[in-house]
């Protein structure tokens, strides 16, 4: 075990010596500046932004609500969250097969209005929140109303922005994605806890209802793009087996992620600390600041190296959460982890595409997402039964050994690469 860390290490290093020196070169387009390819690539994840607020909007006050308003479990609250990714799951195959076939713009309407009916149902919910069992059951179908748009939505916009700016900017078009995503989780939350705190739940339903409208009117402005490659198709499952290497290592590394996310608020209650929704913006924003400054390093070291080491910053910043006795060093912790996830998707992402004919990119794309669904839908059950067994400090030590198998499994593919293995060994291994 020792080379391969001491290799990590030198990495760690040269990644960024080599970012400093490189980061006034200029990127050139045969066809389009970069600014413009950057414009229209933003054109169109702002689909992801608008579903990835809504999301944000409820995820740090839902766990509160059913916990302390309803009267339920940590675990109950934490399956409930997590219930959404059981319709993600399947939503994703169906919108890969869409966007394929189709184009991106049938799947991103579709998944605009879900939203919207997800607003709908959560205000329906918080009207019912006298009857804890009925708004129970309207909580579980709004998640899996959520669940059915983030399906959608997931690799829609992005594929749309791959469509309008070329292949050669796939890597670009995934580290966007995952900016506009992640930024409007930063941003959500803390609004959410704001409205919630003013007005009450059902002020968040009203809200997400709006920008559902909002998502659906642009994306009927938008030019309908897509695909012309003549390659035969492959099933859905084929696509699958070959992508599954690469996101069983994001399912892994996604643990971390899920772990802050859902249960950040009873961490912080557990602790008696205040301001928990900060630990997930502090998480966001630095993982946002690692995609900008840092998105270069798939271009220059491939993704396999930066994703070894983008899970082993992840895996320290979760040991500092684990060990963290006040807020302050939490919040480092939590910045340190999101720096690390930053890459992580887009990294094993544009390894896992590179071995998907361009007629099933949408189909790739859609089934390695799937694997950040399973390990954001398995987060909520696994660790809340991890807290209710053995306590709310054993969170954070259990995700933080999930991430760093993920960091070992990538070292075990990058090394068999290096020796030409096929990916259906490591597969088999993994």
């Amino acid at each position: 075990m020792a080379k391969p860390h001491t290799n990590v290490l030198k990495f760690a290093c040269a990644l960024l010596s080599h970012y400093i020196l490189s980061i006034m070169k200029s990127e050139t387009s045969s066809n389009v500046s970069l600014s413009q390819v950057r414009l229209t690539i933003t054109s169109f994840v702002a689909f992801t932004f608008f579903g990835y607020f809504t999301i944000g909007l409820a995820l740090a006050v839902l766990p509160v609500f059913i916990h302390q308003e309803l009267g339920y479990s940590a675990m109950v609250a934490g399956i409930v969250i997590s219930i959404q990714y059981v319709t993600t799951f399947v939503m994703r195959g169906y919108a890969g097969k869409m966007v394929d076939l189709k184009g991106p713009k049938p799947a991103v309407l579709l998944g605009m209005a879900g939203f919207v009916l997800s607003g709908i149902l959560l205000f329906a919910a918080y009207t019912l929140k006298h009857i804890p069992i009925m708004s129970l059951g309207l909580l579980v179908i709004t998640r899996l109303m959520t669940g059915f748009s983030e399906g959608l939505i997931g690799a829609s916009p992005v594929n749309w922005a791959i469509l309008a700016v070329g292949n050669q900017h796939t890597a670009k078009a995934i580290s966007f994605n995952g900016i506009a995503s992640y930024g409007a989780l930063a941003a959500g939350a803390p609004l959410g806890v704001w409205l919630n705190n003013g007005y009450g739940i059902g002020s968040i339903g009203l809200l997400i209802i709006l920008v559902g409208i909002i998502g659906l009117l642009y994306a009927k402005s938008k030019t309908p793009l897509k695909g012309n490659s003549t390659s035969p198709r492959e099933s859905f499952l084929k696509v699958l087996k070959k992508v599954s290497p690469f996101g069983i290592c994001l399912a892994l590394g996604g643990l971390g992620f899920g772990t802050i996310s859902t249960f950040i608020t009873l961490y912080y209650a557990y602790l008696n600390w205040s301001d928990a929704v900060l630990c997930l913006s502090v998480f966001s924003l630095l993982f946002i600041l690692g995609r900008i400054f840092f998105g270069r390093s798939i271009d220059l070291h491939g993704g396999l190296k930066t994703s070894i080491v983008c899970l082993a910053l992840e895996t320290t910043g979760l040991l500092i959460l684990w060990l963290a006795n006040t807020p302050a060093t939490a919040l480092v912790g939590a910045g340190i982890a999101g720096l690390g996830f930053s890459l992580v998707f887009p990294a094993l992402g544009v390894e896992a595409v590179k071995l998907i004919p361009p007629s099933n990119h949408g189909a790739a794309l859609g089934g390695y997402g799937l694997f950040i669904d399973l390990s954001l839908g398995i987060t909520g059950p696994l660790v809340g039964a991890i807290a209710s067994r053995f306590g709310m400090p054993y969170i954070f030590p259990f995700s933080m050994g999930m991430v760093f198998l993920g960091f070992l499994l990538a070292v075990i593919i990058y090394i068999r690469q290096k020796r030409s293995l096929p990916l259906t060994v490591v597969h088999r291994a993994a």
